[in-house]
């Protein structure tokens, strides 16, 4: 009987384990103080920026829940929905590629990513830059995403340009009017991408202050609804947003216009004027965002009196969370299309053994964290340890060089542990390899990186190449817009905030348990503290504040310098994504270099050699 006990009561801490986190291995969530969620007569779920993070963070608790998981939140939230007579809509604004072994690992890359997503009914979908960047994967977007959710695409001013017949054709519709389930309201939406320029010869991505002046676009404005949605993979306070809000808003001085962006990987919101608002929903399936439209919304486009209220949340993705805003509980709330999809990602993983360790990290190394230059930063890792390892071309060793590296090729921390086949592409998912011009005057070479690190443009004519914080992380792009981002508040939860927290203590035990009444509330763990133009009350969780602090946009490591003074001249190598801003710069300091004179320094993506150095000087096993 003891044993039959002992049994019992393993196979129930097993099943316990599985259901409180999607995939194997993954953290538990930490049970924390919630914000619920305000409700409104029209209201959004909203993903951005998710780079293939659909399995969630199996290291990180507060973000472990995965697509399956995400699936199981919509369908009750949905079903919520449809039994109080209101309308939930599901928007993403783009970049679901790159940054993930789950897309980037496989052969062809997406290989199962495109049928994972395509089990989330979203609504309103369009594109971000990271789908255009390849030719390739811009052809996945065409052949699969676009025809996975027909009418629900929306390209505004996006087109594809197809591979055989050479056709230019818009990716997807301009634009959609549809009217919802339950409240019958009548919807425009829009779908945009910023004024991206990078993408591959066969998209091309029309500047938004051309597109507002298209005659679809101008009659799509003058559609009769009651809500203007604009979805786009563009920062609420970039001005693409700021064109489309004007263009509208000339039109129809009256309608609610609610905005959904992307792009720069943080948390934020902002009102346009009293009838609009504008939220972004962070990055890496981290968040998940919520926005609530309430009022006479039947009248408010043609009644001054029936002014619209907004409000938004921003979701920590970890299933206690999704437990508390549902009212469910780890054997409630999965639901059997939510456990499949779980399923197939735990399948897809197996498949591409992203598990693999190629070593164990001895400590966590930080990007934003941690100051750089430090001893936990991962551009000082890079910079001494790494790349005097591996900028290394053999026929030219005996020669020294400049190696830089622009810290937006780094896109995700090193925490201490197994570095697996997955961690590569989390940590550096690009394509890019190391490039070099050789034997520069070493006079004009050292110059090179305070001219990538120069706050603005290095020039102005119409040749140049863009902003050069494009070269470092879209987080410090936001920074550097004084958008004041979602971590590295000071202090703690206020009072104020106290005041806003759920009352019912209940929610902030571990699920399916009570508690007493003179328990003290969980200890807050690290985590996003946001601060945008609405206040500080946005996050559904209460967490102690990260640091952040601001990196340069390259780094440099000087190899096989003569110990005995400066070398006349060098090779200076750098990554071939900032080949167009370290021409600039040369050409700058009085040096004349083409791209036909830029050559591959060494074989291989840069993150094949930063997996190969790990596998080299890291321990095994843990």
């Amino acid at each position: 009987m003891a044993s039959t006990a002992v049994v019992l009561g393993i196979a129930l801490g097993a099943f316990a384990r599985i259901a409180a986190a999607a995939q194997p291995g993954a953290a538990e969530p930490v049970p924390a103080p919630m914000r619920d969620l305000v409700w409104g007569k029209l209201n959004f779920l909203h993903t951005t920026d998710t780079h293939g993070w659909h399995g969630g963070h199996l290291q990180e608790p507060q973000y472990s829940a995965d697509w399956g998981d995400y699936v199981s939140f919509a369908q009750h939230m949905r079903a919520r929905a449809h039994k109080d007579g209101v309308d939930l809509l599901l928007v993403d604004t783009g970049d679901r590629v790159e940054g993930n072994g789950l897309y980037d690992a496989s052969t062809p890359k997406g290989k199962y990513y495109y049928d994972i997503y395509r089990q989330q009914d979203v609504d309103i979908i369009c594109t971000g830059n990271h789908e255009l960047y390849v030719a390739s994967t811009a052809d996945g977007e065409h052949l699969y995403t676009v025809p996975n959710f027909k009418t629900n695409y929306i390209a505004s001013n996006l087109d594809y340009i197809d591979p055989r017949s050479g056709e230019r054709m818009p990716m997807a519709q301009r634009y959609r009017k549809f009217q919802t389930k339950n409240q019958k309201l009548d919807i425009v939406a829009f779908g945009f991408l910023f004024d991206f320029i990078g993408n591959a010869n066969n998209t091309v991505v029309q500047p938004v202050k051309e597109t507002v002046k298209e005659q679809w676009f101008q009659e799509a404005i003058m559609e009769e609804t009651d809500v203007f949605v604009v979805i786009g993979h563009v920062g609420v306070r970039m001005p693409e947003f700021q064109i489309i809000f004007r263009a509208i808003r000339k039109q129809n001085p009256l309608t609610p216009i609610v905005f959904f962006g992307g792009h720069v990987h943080i948390r934020d919101a902002v009102a346009y004027d009293a009838r609009s608002f504008a939220v972004a929903s962070g990055r890496y399936f981290e968040t998940i965002g919520w926005m609530s439209v309430d009022g006479e919304l039947e009248r408010a486009a043609r009644s001054e009196d029936a002014r619209p209220s907004f409000h938004r949340r921003y979701i920590d993705n970890n299933l206690s969370g999704l437990h508390h805003h549902t009212g469910l509980n780890a054997t409630t709330f999965p639901t059997e299309h939510g456990r499949n999809v779980s399923a197939m990602i735990t399948s897809s993983r197996t498949a591409l053994d992203l598990d693999y360790a190629f070593g164990c990290a001895p400590k966590t190394l930080w990007m934003s964290r941690s100051p750089y230059p430090g001893k936990d930063s991962i551009y000082s890792w890079i910079e001494t340890e790494v790349l005097p390892d591996v900028a290394v071309n053999p026929d030219r060793r005996h020669l020294p060089r400049l190696a830089i590296v622009n810290t937006g090729a780094i896109r995700f921390d090193i925490f201490q542990g197994p570095f697996t086949r997955d961690t590569t592409y989390i940590v550096s998912p690009f394509l890019s390899t190391m490039a070099y011009l050789p034997d520069v005057p070493y006079a004009m070479a050292r110059k090179v990186i305070k001219l990538l690190n120069n706050a603005g443009k290095i020039a102005s004519s119409s040749s140049a190449p863009p902003d050069n914080r494009f070269m470092a992380n879209p987080e410090q792009l936001a920074v550097n817009e004084s958008i004041i981002i979602t971590v590295n508040e000071e202090g703690v939860a206020s009072d104020d905030d106290a005041a806003d927290l759920t009352g019912d203590p209940a929610p902030q035990k571990p699920l399916g348990e009570g508690t007493n009444a003179d328990q003290r509330p969980p200890r807050l763990t690290e985590g996003y503290t946001t601060r945008d133009d609405i206040g500080t009350d946005g996050d559904d969780t209460v967490h102690l504040p990260v640091n952040f602090y601001v990196v340069p946009n390259c780094i440099q490591a000087e190899v096989g310098f003569p110990s005995d003074g400066e070398p006349e001249t060098v090779d200076l190598v750098f990554m071939d994504f900032i080949t167009p801003w370290v021409l600039m710069a040369l050409s700058f300091l009085g040096g004349e270099y083409g791209r036909e004179e830029v050559q591959l320094y060494v074989d291989g993506t840069f993150t094949e050699l930063m997996a190969g150095w790990i596998e080299k000087n890291w321990p095994k096993r843990c």
